[in-house]
Formats: C-alpha cells, structure tokens, sequence
C-alpha cells in the first residue's frame, strides 16, 4: 500500500529542526527501500525548510502511521500537523527514476484537496515534468479525497496547471526540492 504523508512544520521550529536533522535522517535510511519519493517543502525563496513530504510503500495503515508518528521531529515538536492519506503511484515510479534528475529545474509539491470524484483520474499526457502524480485516499482506498503532485515547473502557477482547473474546493502550492542526505 502506498502512503503520503506530510509533515508542517511548527512555526518558530527550524532550529530544532536543524538539531534533529541527523536523526531525521538516520529515520529515513530504515524505510530506504519503501521511499517513492522525500524531501522539504520551502518557504517561497527556497530558504528555509516549511515541512517535510514522504511517500513510501508500506504493507498496512498502522506501519504509515508508526512511521508518520514515530518520526523523530514529529515526537520532539517540530511538525505542527500531519496530513496521512493512502495514495497511488500513477507513474510507478521513484523520484530517484525522474529522467531530470534531482536539481534540474524549480520543483513543487501541488496537493489539490475537496475534489469531484472525476477530477485528474488520470496521469496528465504530458509526463515530462511530472516526478510523482496520484490520488489522495481515504483510510480503506474506496473514496478519492484530493490529489498529489511533486512537478518541475518554472512557477507555482505552472505547477499549479498539473491539476485541473476548478475541480477541486482548494489547492495548494510548496517549493519542493529533493531529499535525503547532502552528498
């Protein structure tokens, strides 16, 4: 089953972000081999970290969320709230598969949410810039409650152009860049 799962961070949290940051990763490397794709959501210069995104492979809803909670920022205070949501691998690949690599380019995380049930059901036919792309499920997979998209993109309102105009009750637009740790 296939998790996204995004973590916002507290206002006024980075320096403990920063303190946490080894730990953080040492987390990560244990899910290594569920990761579909991670990374930092950024403020609009790309400065500062705002949140953390994390789609993984994982076999229940209770391992999501162990792994959603158990996160050493979540526990120390960092996060002020987490979205969780059973989602679907539209391209079927790794951000590690991305043909533009992982610094070509502004990135993006565009999450539409409230969606009609017909909205975006499938992977847009230009898939060039698309580095993940799925649906936002309920807890059992049955209802679609939003989308998912990370996007290279020139602009947010580019990106934003990933998802349906007018189809969904609210859209949201994050700098995004590649995670794990610093070569």
């Amino acid at each position: 089953m296939e998790f996204f799962c995004y973590h916002r961070d507290r206002p006024g949290s980075l320096p403990l972000r920063h303190e946490l940051l080894e730990d953080h990763w040492a987390y990560m490397d244990g899910y290594a081999k569920e990761m579909i794709a991670r990374g930092p959501t950024l403020t609009d210069d790309g400065s500062e970290p705002t949140g953390s995104v994390h789609i993984l492979d994982l076999p229940d809803p209770a391992a999501a969320r162990a792994f959603a909670f158990d996160e050493p920022g979540y526990q120390a205070g960092v996060y002020q709230d987490v979205m969780l949501r059973r989602w679907h691998n539209g391209l079927g690949r790794t951000m590690w598969e991305f043909a533009g690599g992982d610094s070509e380019g502004d990135r993006y995380l565009v999450l539409g949410l409230g969606m009609e049930q017909d909205a975006d059901l499938d992977v847009p036919p230009d898939r060039e810039d698309l580095i993940a792309f799925g649906p936002l499920l309920s807890d059992d997979g049955s209802v679609r409650l939003g989308a998912a998209a990370l996007v290279r993109a020139p602009d947010p309102g580019t990106a934003r152009a990933v998802l349906t105009a007018g189809r969904y009750a609210a859209v949201e637009v994050h700098r995004w860049q590649f995670g794990g740790r610093s070569s």
